[in-house]
């Protein structure tokens, strides 16, 4: 299993101490958040973890490189989340955690692999659930039990067919870069890595799993500060 970390946005929400470092940089405690990101995806198995980052953000490259299980790769261009995990392609299973999302109080992709292998190996989201009136803020699954039979992109609260919301965890077949490379715009002109996920549906199982802990938003800051306190709490 392989892990990939996109951390190639701008910080345009942490604007200025973005210019100089990069908001997956912050501490939290005394380590970066992204290297606790890196540790979580270390611990659920990953054997090999690819950085996705962009120009600007040497200061993550020069942080963790000589660690033999980390590669780099660059996002030239934004054209989204589903572009970003383009660009670090591998050909094994594949474990995504977004770079500005830290999850608090329990280690959710550790917890998303072992619900996997219970299901045969199945595709596993992480999820939490949302106030329905924040629906429109994520994308929101529709599932018949656990398992998930559509996603919605950022649905109006009378569109959403759950409380049940992406949290900045996947655990996906090799396949999903296929769905990738076909991917048109969705969004924002952007490629949505939502939008391959559900062409993904068709052919391959997928289980949500609502993790116990708390997906905190670190690329602004009031998510960064609601994160410094929960780890904090937890420790």
């Amino acid at each position: 299993m392989k892990a990939i970390i996109p951390a190639a946005g701008h910080g345009t929400r942490f604007l200025p101490v973005t210019r100089v470092v990069p908001k997956e940089m912050l501490p939290i405690g005394a380590k970066p958040a992204l290297e606790l990101i890196v540790d979580e995806a270390r611990s659920a198995g990953a054997d090999e973890i690819v950085l996705v980052i962009s120009e600007g953000k040497e200061l993550i490259r020069r942080y963790f490189e000589g660690q033999s299980d980390i590669r780099f790769v660059y996002q030239k261009e934004q054209k989204g989340l589903g572009h970003a995990v383009l660009q670090a392609e591998v050909d094994d299973e594949v474990l995504i955690l977004l770079g500005d999302a830290l999850v608090l109080g329990c280690n959710a992709a550790k917890e998303m692999v072992e619900f996997s292998r219970k299901h045969g190996d199945a595709a596993v989201i992480g999820c939490e659930r949302v106030p329905m009136e924040k629906v429109s803020r994520y994308g929101i699954m529709k599932t018949e039990g656990d398992r998930i039979v559509d996603m919605v992109e950022k649905p109006t609260p009378e569109e959403a067919p759950s409380d049940i919301a992406v949290a900045g965890r996947y655990l996906l077949p090799a396949a999903i870069f296929g769905y990738l490379k076909t991917q048109t715009p969705g969004k924002g002109g952007e490629i949505q890595l939502t939008d391959a996920i559900r062409r993904m549906l068709a052919e391959y199982p997928a289980y949500a799993y609502v993790y116990p802990g708390h997906r905190q938003d670190i690329g602004n800051p009031e998510g960064y500060f609601n994160a410094l306190k929960a780890f904090y709490e937890n420790d």
